[in-house]
């Protein structure tokens, strides 16, 4: 991996962490809760290791809310599983959202930038330039009055 990518994953991953700071409702992975309604079944790809958790919050795909602290809806915390998952996120309502995943392989809670990875709806390019925080209009999806399923792949350094 080159530095510069190296340098946007390690921000794009404090990013992450930051926003998970937040006061939002933690609540279990139940897929069943992925059968009707607004939800978002998230297919999570490339998970390097079965150790430690894999955090997957929720926002609201505006520019004040996406990622900033405080302003995450739900939170789904699960024992990581190496190569790929399934989580459901039940949402409040129809609208436009985004979906941060992070991967603390260490389980420690920390951002550890050599090994710790993470990734965003619609899996936009990270980088420099967008401080590792891309923007709601590069995450934000759509979600009906049914469920929505989505593919997020994981990056790690």
């Amino acid at each position: 991996m080159s530095k510069f990518m190296s340098a946007s994953l390690c921000v794009a991953l404090l990013a992450v962490s930051v926003a998970a700071n937040a006061e939002g409702q933690v609540i279990t992975n139940d897929l069943s809760k992925c059968r009707s309604g607004p939800s978002t079944l998230v297919h999570i790809n490339g998970v390097k290791a079965g150790t430690g958790k894999i955090r997957v919050q929720s926002y609201r795909a505006t520019a004040s809310e996406w990622l900033a602290k405080g302003r995450w809806i739900t939170r789904v915390e699960v024992p990581a599983q190496a190569g790929a998952m399934t989580v459901c996120v039940p949402l409040p309502e129809a609208g436009h959202y985004g979906i941060a995943v992070r991967h603390d392989v260490n389980g420690n809670g920390k951002t550890d930038l050599t090994s710790d990875g993470g990734g965003m709806s619609n899996n936009p390019s990270i980088n420099i330039f967008n401080l590792g925080k891309p923007s709601y209009k590069k995450t934000g999806f759509d979600v009906g009055n049914a469920p929505k399923t989505i593919s997020i792949t994981m990056k790690y350094m």
